[in-house]
């Protein structure tokens, strides 16, 4: 949470994650690959985009963009500890996601296009239950394990357009969160749409992990998405100001 300056030939190590299942790596400039589809992340399934449509391998050699080498010289003093120290890092973090310590995590959705189709006891279900990531969960979607979700009617849907953070239902009644690599279209219900702001919190869930559903509306969650944005734009200009000073 902190800007470090690595030297070449430093070698980086990570250890087992203490909270939350993934972790990221953020180089001053970025990496520099061609953007596919505006962006310049991986898209495993299709393999295009990041470095060569893969996974990393070792020995794999990464291209910087050219800021980097800014970072040289007199915008490196600025990394100098007090005392004279090397430049490595500064007495200073930015905030970050934190999950709380607690049985189960909180996630606010509100109801989906088909959450009507649901009997009433999966209705309940849906908010009620304390529901666990299963292991054959993916960036494409979260399976999540809990009570059965029954429809009051099978009939099949015509596919239409799904998002980040919609929750669908397949016929096995198990729900599955779309996640950053979704689908753009699908056919299952629609039982919720989680609050944009918290499916990151959703998606440093590790397999085995529990969080309930927290019904909202649609006003709540846009309030939820300004505040997350808010507090993303502070952390911002404080590094900016603490880069700077």
């Amino acid at each position: 949470d902190r800007p470090v300056l690595v030297t070449s030939g430093t070698r980086l190590a990570a250890g087992r994650a203490r909270k939350g299942s993934r972790a990221y790596l953020a180089v001053a400039g970025g990496i520099a690959v061609e953007p596919v589809l505006g962006s310049r992340s991986t898209y495993l399934p299709a393999r295009f985009g990041g470095w060569q449509g893969r996974a990393l391998r070792s020995e794999d050699l990464l291209p910087l963009a050219t800021e980097c080498a800014a970072l040289s010289g007199a915008r490196a003093e600025r990394l100098r500890l007090p005392g004279g120290a090397p430049p490595r890092t500064v007495p200073w973090s930015a905030p970050s996601l934190t999950l709380p310590e607690r049985e189960f995590i909180v996630i606010h959705a509100m109801e989906g296009r088909h959450f009507g189709a649901f009997d009433a006891d999966s209705q309940r279900a849906f908010f009620d239950a304390t529901w666990r990531v299963a292991p054959a969960s993916d960036r494409m979607g979260f399976r999540l394990l809990g009570p059965a979700l029954a429809r009051v009617e099978g009939d099949e849907l015509l596919s239409e357009p799904t998002c980040l953070g919609t929750v669908q239902v397949p016929a096995d009644g198990a729900p599955i969160a779309l996640m950053a690599d979704h689908q753009t279209t699908g056919g299952y219900p629609k039982i919720a749409e989680i609050a944009g702001a918290d499916v990151p919190r959703l998606a440093q869930l590790a397999p085995g992990a529990a969080l309930r559903f927290v019904r909202c509306t649609l006003a709540e969650a846009q309030a939820l998405r300004r505040a997350a944005r808010q507090r993303v734009e502070s952390a911002r200009r404080g590094i900016a100001w603490k880069y700077q000073s």
